[in-house]
């Protein structure tokens, strides 16, 4: 996956300033996103690996997206056809909304809970990560009865584990050592 991310971050950093010179982020952070979808398709994915030439697969890409893409958008598809790189088009998505997160100091944020939490919960939780990150965080919440108790943090690299089952694992971890 690493090399995909090598191959995907040149075209994203261009996409990317391209977008931002336009002053159109969203228009490119769907578009990305819609591009990327096509491609994990599993009919587009038996077309990308038959071995058709660039401008063939440029059609093809091209008249599945119809007009989701814009005429910039419309020739990043053929730049990275040409080259044989639309299968990283997930990974070209990825590496762009990781720069506009980026330039927008942005931050997704899951919060897994043993139960469901409520509107001021949520709202501590948000105001307490965005004091620690530094950024506007948007929190997924999802319920994990097997935590028994308290909450699970993931943002980015950040990984907060508040449960009792975490606890109880650590110190099952430390007794057996």
């Amino acid at each position: 996956m690493s090399d995909m991310t090598t191959i995907a971050r040149p075209y994203a950093k261009a996409a990317f300033d391209l977008a931002v010179e336009k002053g159109e982020l969203a228009q490119w952070a769907e578009m990305l996103t819609f591009a990327a979808e096509v491609t994990r398709n599993e009919t587009i994915q038996d077309i990308l690996d038959s071995g058709y030439a660039a401008d063939k697969l440029t059609e093809i890409f091209l008249s599945v997206c119809g007009e989701q893409l814009n005429e910039s958008g419309q020739n990043l598809i053929k730049v990275m056809a040409e080259n044989g790189r639309l299968k990283a088009l997930p990974a070209v998505c990825n590496e762009f909304l990781l720069l506009k997160s980026e330039l927008e100091k942005t931050i997704e944020a899951s919060v897994t809970s043993a139960v469901a939490l409520d509107d001021s919960q949520l709202e501590a939780i948000g105001k307490k990560l965005e004091q620690r990150l530094s950024r506007k965080v948007k929190l997924n919440c999802s319920v994990d009865e097997t935590l028994i108790a308290g909450v699970v943090i993931r943002a980015g690299d950040l990984v907060i584990d508040n449960s009792v089952r975490g606890k109880l694992d650590r110190l099952s971890d430390t007794l057996q050592s």
